[in-house]
């Protein structure tokens, strides 16, 4: 369900996107979301605004970096939909990546807490395999 946010502050962008004002200050900076003229004074943002916001947001949990997203947004805009398939499996290779790392950690760590709990003489394997990694 889509909240119809047409006419807002900056602060109610935010506060719809679930960002502070300064991030949208910064998107902005960066040219990822425009600034809308400020009749009287008040810049108002709609619901096109609040759309971009959730797309920054959710390509950034995605891992896409800013730069990533402002090409991503560029490539919407022209229709290149083979560079977006080609930008999301790379993404999708450097996640698989750090899946495999993170698994990899996983594993070693609960190793050594196995190791660390078989016995209680000596040195704790735990402490002694992150002194030996400095």
């Amino acid at each position: 369900m889509e909240t119809t946010i047409a006419g807002q502050t900056i602060a109610g962008l935010a506060r719809a996107g679930g960002v502070g004002v300064e991030t949208v200050r910064y998107y902005q900076r960066r040219g990822l979301i425009p600034t809308p003229d400020g009749g009287g004074g008040v810049r108002r943002y709609g619901n096109a605004e609040a759309r971009r916001l959730r797309f920054i947001r959710s390509a950034q949990t995605a891992g896409f970096t800013l730069e990533e997203i402002a090409e991503l947004l560029r490539l919407d805009s022209s229709g290149d939909r083979p560079r977006a398939r080609e930008m999301a499996r790379e993404r999708v290779a450097e996640l698989d990546a750090k899946i495999a790392q993170l698994e990899k950690a996983r594993q070693s760590l609960a190793r050594l807490a196995r190791e660390c709990a078989a016995g209680d003489k000596g040195p704790c394997p735990i402490i002694a395999s992150f002194e030996a990694a400095r």
